[in-house]
Order: structure tokens, then C-alpha cells, then sequence
């Protein structure tokens, strides 16, 4: 079921909302950018205005970005179920690792939780929130950088 506050901000678009801090998140960002070539997805930082929004409709801390937000047809997904949505909303093979979002919860989450809370050690922070060159902006959500 579609949450009421990401239909009211997102209409019927699917997108990716990332930390643009976040070295892994931004890996992230570019992999989904590169192979999302029917440009499904529009793309926010959750950093910007609209993603900060999303974040604090949704209850979720908006300064210390512990899950990257998929949202495909209203459904906001998070943490480990983020990635599976995004990886079987994709052509090709990348939907077989899609897979995760059948591991138990008392796996996959404290897993997930352990990478978002070492991220920054594990992968470096950028100094600054990504800014997209011109040739993405284009599929960026409106206040989405």
C-alpha cells in the first residue's frame, strides 16, 4: 500500500534517495544511474530538500542516513529490502540479487545495520553531498540535489 506522505511528494514516480555524503551510497547511486537506462527511477541526496522531507515524513533521522529509501509505485523501501527492489527493477541478472529480501529479519538487519553504521570507516565520506553534472541532473527529482 502507498504511503500517503510519498504519494503527496513523489505523484507516481519511482526514485532512489541516498546519502550523497556516503561513498558507498553514491557507488550505489551511479551503479542504479548507469544500468537504469529507461530512467525509471529519478534520483534525490537525502541531504536535499525533497529527501529530507521524505526522511522526516517517514520518522526517520534526517541528519544520520542509516538506510537508502526505494520507492517504487508509492512503497517506500528501506534498508536491505532497498536494495532487493532496486536490484529487481533492473534488466537483465541483477534481479537474482533480489534474493536478500527472503533472508530473516534477524539476519538481514542486523547485517545491514552493522555496514550503515561503519560505512564511513569502511568505504570514506565525500567532503561535500554529491552534485550531479549536467548530463544527470536531469534525472534528479525536483529539490533533489
Amino acid at each position: 500500500m502507498p504511503n500517503l506522505a510519498t504519494t503527496e511528494l513523489m505523484g507516481s514516480q519511482d526514485a532512489i534517495v541516498f546519502d550523497g555524503e556516503c561513498v558507498l551510497c553514491s557507488g550505489f547511486f551511479q551503479f542504479m544511474a548507469a544500468r537504469n537506462k529507461s530512467q525509471r527511477f529519478k534520483f534525490a541526496t537525502a541531504q536535499s530538500p525533497v529527501g529530507q522531507r521524505l526522511y522526516q515524513e517517514l520518522g526517520l533521522p534526517t541528519q544520520d542516513f542509516e538506510t537508502n529509501l526505494v520507492i517504487i509505485n508509492g512503497k517506500v523501501h528501506q534498508r536491505l529490502d532497498a536494495f532487493a527492489a532496486a536490484m529487481n527493477a533492473l534488466p537483465g541478472i541483477w534481479p537474482v540479487l533480489s534474493i536478500c529480501r527472503f533472508l530473516p529479519g534477524w539476519i538481514k538487519d542486523p547485517l545491514y545495520h552493522a555496514i550503515a553504521r561503519n560505512r564511513y570507516k569502511m568505504f570514506g565520506r565525500n567532503p561535500t553531498c554529491l552534485i550531479p553534472d549536467a548530463a544527470l541532473r536531469n534525472r534528479f527529482l525536483p529539490e533533489g540535489f
